[in-house]
């Protein structure tokens, strides 16, 4: 008798099938058991009588508990009730490994608990669907790039120098020198974009930043493309090019589950289309200002106070995305406010060449990038006034010295993607075993 995965029963309608897989539910009568049985594809009802399966293997049926690892046997019958569409009309049963005092059950538990027990609680249905849309979005993303030819080149994880500010940088001795864990693989996709002409890279990065807020991770994954030849116009439009795609991908093939197991409202995700809205810094404050002047919340009144060339905070983001019904691009960002390689805007130096996008629905910053600087006496100069030692940086300024050219990438965060797209309060659960401030396990 073939072994076959739930996912794919469709193809064996009226014939005998064994899945293998775990017990997820269970319901009795005196006659019949109703067993919810999983195998990570998907998961089907399985129906035993006693007047089928005699009576010892019934008792035996009804004594499994949750989790219990089995084999069942059974033909496969089309219902149209079944969120499958199928059913399995089961015959025999064999038992892998029980499962007793399984501690995730049917009633409610606190967050804690369930961080503490992630190693378990993949295996429920709300997490399977986040972390399955969370594959989705990454196969969409190198998909996308992969077809227009980007050329995957791996960042290093360990690096000698700060990307982003010394702040926040994990520090680990490298046999001898320090060494710290990368905050982002950009400064080397800018060596690959000048090799192959379009590079990204794809990996976990980290960020030493003491923050407890439902956006931030201290390990998280990253992908950031790099082009040669592109400014800030080109960087905005392959932005709104990326995103449009990876929640097209994502409502082609989740839309049912983002709705029936996520209860995610979806108006604002189907309006993700081109173009998306444009938004100088200089407005955006302008509007946060507005903002706060109409609001009545004394609290939130004193966090969205801001001034031109302070950096957005999550309230600021939050309320600003409010304001509209898809994301937005907010570019030229004060050039004190952003790293030191982001390109000065030649018509006003004290702005710089970047863009951060916001999700709307208030989940803020998901793509932050810009143009880089691309003249070697310019980024000498910002190295210098960053305070950042030029011995680690004389390979980056050799890019500047051996054929620069213009050049741009972003980066995009997974996690506060799958969020956003998923409609999550906090980022914890969309990775499979999250890394915060006070936790370091499972």
């Amino acid at each position: 008798m073939q072994s076959v995965r739930i996912a794919d029963v469709a193809k064996c309608e009226g014939q005998k099938v064994t899945l293998q897989g775990w017990l997820y539910n269970k319901r009795s009568s005196k006659k019949l058991h109703f067993l919810q049985v999983r195998d990570g594809s998907a998961i089907i009802q399985a129906i035993a009588s006693v007047s089928d399966v005699g009576e010892e293997l019934f008792a035996k049926l009804g004594e499994l508990t949750q989790e219990t690892s089995l084999r069942v046997q059974g033909t496969v019958v089309k219902d149209e009730r079944s969120p499958l569409g199928f059913e399995l009309h089961l015959n025999d049963m064999h038992v892998v490994s029980e499962s007793p005092d399984y501690p995730i059950t049917k009633k409610a538990h606190g967050d804690a608990f369930l961080m503490d027990h992630r190693h378990l609680w993949l295996r429920s249905k709300r997490q399977h669907v986040i972390l399955r849309i969370r594959h989705t979005i990454i196969k969409a993303i190198r998909d996308y790039l992969d077809e227009n030819d980007f050329v995957l080149v791996d960042s290093p994880i360990f690096t000698p120098n700060a990307c982003e500010g010394t702040s926040t940088l994990f520090d680990t001795d490298y046999f001898g020198q320090k060494a710290y864990l990368t905050q982002s693989g950009q400064l080397y996709q800018e060596a690959a974009a000048l090799a192959f002409g379009k590079s990204y890279c794809f990996g976990p990065t980290f960020r030493a930043e003491k923050s407890k807020t439902r956006r931030h991770l201290t390990e998280f994954w990253m992908v950031e493309p790099e082009v040669a030849y592109m400014e800030l116009e080109g960087l905005l439009n392959f932005i709104e090019d990326t995103l449009c795609v990876i929640v097209e991908r994502v409502l082609n093939k989740h839309e049912s589950e983002l709705e029936n197991v996520l209860e995610r409202d979806l108006t604002f995700l189907r309006k993700v289309q081109k173009p998306f809205i444009r938004l100088s810094y200089d407005d955006a404050v302008t509007q946060i200002k507005a903002l706060q002047n109409e609001c009545d919340d004394p609290e939130v009144k004193e966090l969205l106070d801001i001034e031109w060339g302070m950096d957005f905070g999550g309230r600021h983001e939050t309320e600003l995305t409010k304001c509209y019904d898809r994301p937005i691009l907010v570019h030229g960002f004060p050039t004190a406010i952003k790293a030191f390689y982001m390109k000065r805007d030649p018509n006003r130096p004290e702005v710089s060449c970047s863009v951060d996008c916001l999700a709307p629905e208030g989940y803020g910053e998901i793509v932050g990038g810009g143009q880089r600087e691309d003249r070697l006496d310019v980024v000498e100069a910002s190295i210098a006034e960053h305070d950042l030692p030029q011995d680690a940086f004389e390979w980056f300024l050799d890019l500047r010295r051996y054929g620069s050219v213009p050049h741009a990438g972003f980066g995009l965060g997974v996690e506060r993607t799958v969020a956003w797209i998923c409609g999550l309060h906090h980022v914890r659960e969309t990775i499979p075993f999250a890394r915060t401030m006070d936790r370091l396990g499972p």
